[in-house]
């Protein structure tokens, strides 16, 4: 960082830098674009961000972000309860909420199994998924999960522990391109995606 910058506007751009998709010419014109705000204006973004933090927690249920303990997805009566939309996580919800085509809920994983990162089924939401399971109420699970190599081993070893349990686990077909990110499809390739599932 440039020495001739104030402290406190260094920290703000690396506060930014540290943002996933940020590099260091964008961290640096939201910093300068922070300081052409007004006192009030900032604080006013300063509160937001603290208030998401504080009061945004996990689903009781699908662990997707809310803030009331139980989200609005799978307290809605309308939806398909005995169909489960398994994805990596929340932004991949909201990208398949665009589509508005699926009308099942969905249990976020938040993350994938990576041997390579230190990441194992213990350290995802695995545990909470096969607890809606039980009650005899779900007929398929759908593995939504991206198709990369860690994608793919969490939807196998997902598929390993369900289909004894008399559920159907489905796959997404491939529109979507391999190595691909869901939160990137367009709706139309995500709603083929799912339309054309295969059983795994």
């Amino acid at each position: 960082m440039a020495e001739y910058n104030p402290l406190p506007l260094t920290k703000l751009i690396e506060q930014f830098a540290s943002l996933p998709g940020i590099g260091i010419k964008t961290a640096q014109r939201l910093a300068f674009y922070m300081l052409t705000l007004s006192k009030q204006q900032a604080e006013d973004f300063a509160a937001a961000v603290l208030e998401a933090h504080e009061k945004i927690k996990r689903c009781s249920v699908c662990q997707n972000f809310t803030d009331q303990p139980v989200c609005s997805i799978c307290s809605a009566d309308e939806r398909d309860h005995s169909v489960i939309c398994v994805v990596e996580g929340p932004k991949d919800v909201v990208a398949f909420e665009r589509t508005r085509e699926y009308k099942g809920t969905y249990h976020v994983l938040n993350g994938l199994i990576s041997p390579m990162d230190g990441i194992g089924p213990d350290q995802l939401s695995i545990k909470e998924l096969l607890a809606r399971l039980g009650d005899g109420m779900v007929t398929e699970v759908i593995m939504a999960t991206n198709p990369t190599v860690e994608g793919e081993a969490t939807a196998m070893y997902l598929s390993k522990i369900i289909k004894p349990l008399g559920v159907k686990v489905t796959r997404l077909a491939y529109g979507i391109p391999v190595g691909g990110e869901l939160e990137f499809a367009d709706e139309v390739t995500l709603f083929k995606a799912l339309e054309n599932r295969n059983e795994i």
